[in-house]
């Protein structure tokens, strides 16, 4: 994990006078799963746009894999963002349409094996976005974000909405499909209970840019007020019991 697959520089976002982010940087190392945490307001989503390329920074610098196309990189926004008029095999395919040299029976082969992949039953993919569960339309963005095998996974509050059951089964299935995929994920996420059972490294934002980075036993030693309330409260101590 010593080489940057997104590397961020400087990034700074602003809407009207509101400052966002003021000279922020961060990094993706491959291989890890980097959670990003902060207070409702510090921009965590906005980093996400940012690094996808749908907020246009006010300055500064994103880097994803340098010398790499989209296709090496999957995008799961909150509860899935699927196309409400396709059914979830078709949303499956739309990033599988973009090659252009696949044909229809073979998207859908591979649709059928993604959505087996994220553990969606094989009955999922007639189905529309409004006839699934919450945590099946999460199962069904992710399948989505990994249509293309990319080597990067970028997930905005994946287990937001869930019940701790679903969540916990959720974060399973992403450190499952991390560890088989080889994948680099970027999550963005509130859930304690999902930076302990899947990150490697957390990184705080505070103060307009990330404030500190490290593990989770790192996180719990910091001093500053906000990080030690954050990872010494009720909810983390109840998410460091095994």
């Amino acid at each position: 994990m010593d080489e940057a697959v997104i590397q961020v520089r400087g990034l700074v976002n602003r809407f009207g006078k509101a400052v966002i982010h003021d000279g922020l940087d961060i990094d993706l190392m491959r291989g890890e799963v980097l959670g990003v945490v902060g207070a409702s307001g510090s921009g965590k989503s906005v980093l996400l746009r940012s690094i996808v390329g749908l907020q246009r920074p006010s300055a500064g610098t994103v880097t994803v894999l340098p010398g790499a196309g989209r296709a090496r990189w999957g995008v799961m926004f909150q509860d899935g963002a699927l196309f409400s008029a396709l059914t979830v095999r078709e949303n499956v395919e739309v990033p599988l349409k973009m090659q252009g040299n696949l044909t229809a029976a073979l998207r859908r082969a591979l649709a059928d094996l993604k959505l087996a992949m994220v553990g969606l039953p094989a009955k999922a993919g007639g189905l529309y976005p409004s006839d699934l569960s919450g945590g099946m339309r999460k199962r069904a963005g992710l399948a989505r974000a990994l249509a293309l095998d990319p080597e990067i996974l970028l997930l905005d509050e994946p287990t937001a909405g869930l019940d701790p059951i679903a969540a916990s089964e959720f974060d399973t299935l992403i450190t499952t499909l991390q560890r088989a995929m080889g994948l680099s994920v970027f999550l963005v996420t509130h859930d304690l209970d999902t930076l302990h059972a899947t990150c490697d490294r957390i990184a705080v934002l505070a103060q307009r840019r990330v404030l500190v980075t490290g593990t989770m036993a790192q996180m719990r030693d910091e001093t500053d007020p906000w990080v030690h309330s954050y990872f010494h409260g009720p909810r983390a101590h109840a998410a460091l019991v095994e």
